[in-house]
């Protein structure tokens, strides 16, 4: 049976929410509608000062936690709206809200989202389904990446092996080979890095297609550098997040050379790593395409870099019937019809959780 759902998701680059209606039954996923709503200035401030220096109090941290909530619920109406459809229409929402920490390793593991599943209910009148990564941690799991069994779902295929790079702040690969089971891991920095520079040195949130990274030269010293970072020679499963990746990682490769490049070659470097990092993923492996979603889609020079590097064809997500801006949203809708359906969402080849579990806590709407 055909039911709608919307999904939600803000990714590590604190951009704004993604917000998708779809149609889901058994073997497929319709987009009706979409939409972006950029975060507006204060409530962007008080949440990157948050995920930029973890240290606040517990009544900020409630009360950013609510006006997430609050802000997401306007986003899943407005999306509702756009798209003319009544809330008593969708069958649920899938919200994964705002990932403020991930810390999924040592005694005591935990990933932390906000934005108040509670306040998102209670606004839309829509059952709400959130909290998806806790259990996996609680089970021995990194809690990410999620995507790869909605890609498996997706973009699996019985002929061929397939890489789905799903290029967002920080970048993770799912691995499809027929009769295998899926492996799937973040490879590490995606856009967060090449954004962080170009705020840093433009005062721009972004770099259009990749543009100045593509004025820039790479600098190998640099790179060499950036390779060294320990997390990349880690064995999965393996997740990690902007509490490793930021401008103060860059910062001290960058000042750590005899001579510091020039701005728009640190950029190109950074651009390099990136499709470096994701390329290293297929090394062992022969794939008959490489799927890419995600806002790196987007980024030209990235994807000219990893056209070079990669041994087999790029392409969008576009080409599989789906925009590479809207896949993790949808992601996150469909595991939320797999928790009212109670099957599971995660995959342990992934996440490294103990088993196979039902993901996600179930918030009645009003």
């Amino acid at each position: 049976m055909s039911e709608l759902y919307v999904g939600l998701i803000s990714g590590t680059s604190i951009d704004g929410v993604d917000a998708v209606l779809v149609m889901l039954d058994e073997h497929r996923c319709t987009l009706v509608h979409s939409r972006t709503t950029p975060y507006h200035k204060a409530l962007h401030e008080r949440v990157r000062t948050l995920i930029d220096n973890p240290t606040t109090t517990l009544v900020e941290l409630g009360a950013v936690d609510v006006a997430l909530g609050r802000f997401f619920a306007q986003c899943a109406i407005d999306l509702l709206d756009e798209a003319g459809v009544e809330t008593a229409e969708v069958r649920a929402i899938g919200h994964h809200g705002q990932t403020v920490y991930h810390h999924p390793n040592g005694p005591e593991p935990f990933t932390l989202q906000l934005g108040d599943p509670n306040s998102l209910a209670a606004r839309t009148g829509i059952a709400t389904v959130a909290d998806f990564r806790g259990l996996d941690v609680a089970c021995g799991g990194q809690g990410a990446p999620l995507v790869p069994a909605f890609h498996e779902w997706l973009f699996g295929s019985s002929d061929e092996v397939r890489v789905v790079a799903n290029i967002g702040g920080i970048a993770n690969v799912t691995l499809l080979e027929p009769g295998q089971p899926t492996i799937g891991f973040d490879t590490g920095p995606g856009n967060t890095l090449l954004d962080g520079w170009i705020s840093r040195c433009q005062g721009r949130g972004y770099d259009g297609d990749g543009r100045w990274a593509a004025s820039g030269k790479v600098n190998e010293a640099l790179l060499g550098r950036f390779l060294t970072e320990p997390y990349f020679s880690l064995d999965p499963p393996k997740s990690t997040g902007r509490e490793l990746f930021n401008l103060g990682w860059t910062e001290r490769y960058v000042h750590d050379l005899p001579k510091v490049p020039a701005d728009a070659d640190v950029q190109a470097t950074l651009a390099e790593l990136t499709a470096a990092t994701v390329s290293r993923a297929l090394d062992s492996r022969e794939p008959d395409r490489l799927i890419v979603c995600g806002g790196g889609a987007h980024n030209s020079d990235v994807i000219a870099r990893l056209s070079r590097l990669a041994r087999c064809p790029v392409e969008s997500s576009d080409a599989h019937g789906i925009s590479p801006d809207w896949v993790e949203a949808a992601a996150f809708a469909w595991l939320a019809r797999a928790r009212l359906a109670r099957t599971p969402g995660n995959v342990p080849t992934v996440t490294g959780a103990d088993r196979a579990l039902v993901l996600g806590g179930a918030y009645r709407g009003a």
